[in-house]
């Protein structure tokens, strides 16, 4: 039971972080990890370094980036049940904070590797992850603490 709360738990977690960036793309386009994740896998990349908008890069991007946000949470999971971390708002902030890092961390070599990655402006793209897995972090965690009976409050 508790893996299909984590899955929950990292779908609700997607879909806010998701819905916060595209709340944010209205300034900057590239916000929007879906297209661009999507452009990068199909190498679909515009000749002028522009983001795909193609149905299959919408739908592609959106099921990889759903399926990196389950795998972050059963990784939650993991650490909860190790004894690393605990449902707590403080220990969410934490761990959406060092996701996030991950995250910019993963983006920024797959940048670097891919053959023609789009042009966009990647430090504040890198940066903005950050902050949004942060979000994420806090509602996966928020989400799993509700499925969950616990003992103690989340609000720690």
């Amino acid at each position: 039971m508790n893996l299909i709360y984590a899955i929950l738990a990292g779908l609700a977690g997607t879909a806010a972080m998701t819905a916060v960036l595209y709340l944010l793309s209205f300034t900057n386009r590239a916000l929007r990890v879906p297209q661009v994740l999507g452009t990068m896998l199909l190498g679909k990349t515009h000749p002028d370094g522009g983001l795909s908008g193609t149905p299959s890069t919408h739908i592609i991007g959106t099921a990889a980036h759903f399926l990196v946000g389950i795998l972050y949470a059963i990784g939650y999971l993991s650490l909860w049940e190790s004894g690393v971390g605990s449902l707590t708002f403080s220990w969410s902030l934490l761990m959406g904070f060092a996701n996030g890092i991950f995250a910019m961390i993963v983006w920024y070599f797959f940048f670097l590797i891919h053959p023609k990655p789009p042009i966009i402006k990647l430090e504040r793209y890198l940066v903005t992850l950050i902050f949004a897995h942060v979000i994420f972090g806090f509602i996966v965690t928020y989400v799993y603490y509700q499925l969950t009976i616990n003992e103690h409050p989340f609000w720690q």
